[in-house]
């Protein structure tokens, strides 16, 4: 999470981070970036490594595994205990891997002792959807966040690449743009990820030193520079600026007060959500996409649903997907554990705890929902809301599947059911029939299709939709293939032409069916 919203930083001073790479500094980056692919420090260098096991451990922040890993002296394994143990290592053996001059020089690396170096930050390889080897720099600590937490009360830390990272940069829409907006950027993975498809990024952050780490993220990985702005929600926006995508893992977690800016949005509620996605409509060009990931409150005797179709600003259309749902103590318990306050003084855990409640009651939240907002800006006179939930596992990444469920909302908006009829469709690739029943007989009780790409979905239809996908191959129109099968099962062709459409409606939107 990135830092949106108007809070108070705290005392992390930027200058323990390397210098800025401004021209002058590029070149060290650069013989930096060499050095680290020339060692194989990449993902599939370190799964080769390290194994699976201890591998996945890193991801726990469980280090034991990766230390007895790297006992060695190749220069990958002093990179692995250099940068992502945060081990001091000899400075002779740096040498031997590292411009280790220039980074002391430039402050990627500070001295530790009178022959030991020690890294100044994080520097995680990660791997970017094209298979390009990247690196992410986050404070030292605070890679990942782990079963554990960061354990760190300083509001002013920098996190590294977390699942709500990795999730956002899966479901973002990929077309070439010309301009993206990347709000409360962090240490720059999405930015980073903009980057390969727009002319122009802009990564905007409340906090100074989130900027600076994020510059070293684009100058280590490779990336153009973006263009740093500091300030909150979209006060960076200068008049007049629009752009074609709008990404942000803001700080949405629902808290009392703002104590870690990393994380706590600083506003009331979920009102630091809802405040960027009705703030993002107006800043969209034409057929533009502005997607988050947010938290949002289940309060007591309101909809949840309705709550967030009223955060959709007019002129867009939105798909918002609810995964996860937690009570209020299973939430307060998640943040509470992710700074790390379960293993402070019991009597301030618990006051903090109570204050988590307090609030909760206070606000009538009953539940707090986690999920994906998607906004599309569109022309249409009736732009379409859809608020669902899923809580299923899905396919990653899902950005051209939020691509394509927006063109077929065009497709279903432009034909009415005449004009249904007369379209062609194409099953979508590895759908799957189920037949459920009693066994031995005849009919089964009900048709389930299943998708095994995408979102996954499952749906009900009857026999007659079943036959019909199974039957389409986009050489034949929706009415002469309804004709065929009231001639086999013999109903009238007009009533089910009839009846037909809403359910080749149901099909089409949900991506069983994709327009010929």
């Amino acid at each position: 999470m990135g830092a949106a919203a108007r809070v108070t930083m705290g005392g992390v001073s930027t200058s323990r981070l390397p210098a800025l790479p401004a021209s002058d500094r590029l070149d060290v980056a650069a013989r930096l970036r060499d050095a680290l692919l020339g060692a194989s420090f990449t993902a599939d260098g370190l799964l080769e490594l390290l194994g699976a096991p201890a591998y996945a451990a890193l991801a726990r922040s469980e280090t034991v595994p990766a230390l007895r890993a790297t006992r060695g002296d190749r220069p990958l394994e002093t990179l692995v205990r250099l940068f992502l143990l945060q081990q001091p290592v000899a400075h002779a053996r740096v040498a031997d891997v590292l411009p280790v001059d220039d980074c002391l020089e430039t402050g990627w690396l500070v001295r530790a002792g009178d022959d030991e170096v020690a890294a100044a930050v994080d520097v995680r390889p990660y791997g970017g959807s094209g298979g390009e080897d990247w690196f992410i720099v986050s404070d030292l600590g605070c890679a990942v966040g782990g079963a554990g937490g960061i354990g760190s009360n300083d509001e002013g830390v920098v996190l590294g690449v977390g699942g709500a990272s990795t999730t956002l940069a899966g479901i973002t829409v990929r077309t070439p743009v010309s301009a993206a907006l990347d709000l409360g950027t962090g240490s720059g993975i999405q930015a980073l990820h903009a980057a390969q498809h727009a002319t122009r990024v802009t990564a905007t952050d409340l906090n100074p030193r989130a900027l600076h780490i994020t510059a070293l993220t684009l100058a280590l990985s490779g990336a153009p520079a973006a263009d740093l702005r500091e300030g909150s929600l979209f006060e960076p926006v200068r008049e007049g600026e629009t752009y074609d995508l709008i990404v942000s893992n803001p700080p949405f977690v629902i808290s009392p007060g703002a104590r870690l800016t990393y994380r706590d949005g600083g506003m009331g509620g979920d009102d630091l959500c809802r405040s960027l996605v009705q703030g993002a409509g107006e800043l969209l060009n034409e057929g533009g996409f502005a997607q988050f990931l947010a938290n949002w409150q289940h309060v007591a005797g309101e909809d949840w649903q309705d709550r967030l179709r009223s955060w959709v600003p007019r002129g867009c259309d939105a798909w918002i997907v609810q995964r996860e749902v937690q009570d209020v103590t299973q939430y307060a318990e998640l943040w509470l554990r992710d700074a790390g306050d379960h293993r402070g003084d019991p009597a301030e855990y618990q006051a903090r705890y109570d204050a988590w409640l307090d609030e909760f009651e206070a606000r009538k939240v009953k539940a707090v929902g986690f999920g994906w907002i998607t906004l599309r800006r569109t022309g249409s006179a009736v732009p379409s809301v859809t608020v669902e939930e899923w809580p299923h596992p899905v396919e990653q990444p899902l950005g051209e599947t939020v691509r394509a469920h927006f063109a077929r909302l065009d497709y279903l908006r432009a034909h009415d059911d005449a004009a249904l009829l007369e379209g062609h469709f194409r099953l979508a690739a590895e759908i799957v029939q189920e037949q459920v029943g009693l066994p031995g007989a005849e009919d089964p009780e009900h048709v389930v299709l299943r998708q095994n790409r995408g979102m996954r979905r499952a749906t009900k239809v009857d026999t007659v939709g079943a036959g019909f996908a199974g039957v389409c191959d986009g050489s034949l129109s929706a009415g002469r293939i309804l004709d065929a099968i009231a001639q086999l099962v013999g109903e009238d062709p007009v009533l089910l032409r009839d009846r037909t459409p809403a359910q080749i409606r149901v099909l089409v939107e949900q991506g069983f069916l994709d327009p010929a």
